[in-house]
Parts: C-alpha cells; structure tokens; sequence
C-alpha cells in the first residue's frame, strides 16, 4: 500500500504504549483519537471506541491497527 497515512514506526510506538498502559477499550480510544488529533486527523469517538475494541480482539496486531487506524482517520 503506497498511501498509507502512518508509518510502521508510529503503529508500533502507539502499540507500545497501548500495551504497556494496559487501557480498556475506552481509554484506549481516547488515546487513538489523541494519536490521530496530532496527526491532522479527526475521529469520531464511537468509530474510535470500535476501533479499539477491533484491535483489542485481534491481539493487537501491528498491522491490524494500522488498519483500524487507515479506516477511521477522517481529515479535519
């Protein structure tokens, strides 16, 4: 994929943070909606909250989130 919005390197320090933070899906959305925030991008917090849970049963992935993270990203 040529249009991928966040690095590997960004995913992975966000997971990392994630994981070592050891957040509920609803804490960990808002972290995701305040890693896109910096980025320029807006999230609604129920896309958000999906999408934490998302990662959450998929045993975080790294690419997995990056995923989520392409999906619910919306430009401001």
């Amino acid at each position: 994929m040529g249009s991928e919005k966040f690095s590997v390197l960004e995913v992975a320090e966000l997971r990392n943070e994630l994981i070592r933070a050891g957040l509920d899906a609803r804490d960990a959305a808002e972290v995701l909606r305040s890693f896109l925030a910096c980025r320029g991008y807006g999230v609604s917090l129920e896309a958000a909250r999906d999408a934490a849970s998302t990662v959450e049963g998929s045993g975080c992935s790294l690419e997995g989130m990056r995923r989520e993270l392409e999906r619910i990203a919306t430009v401001q």
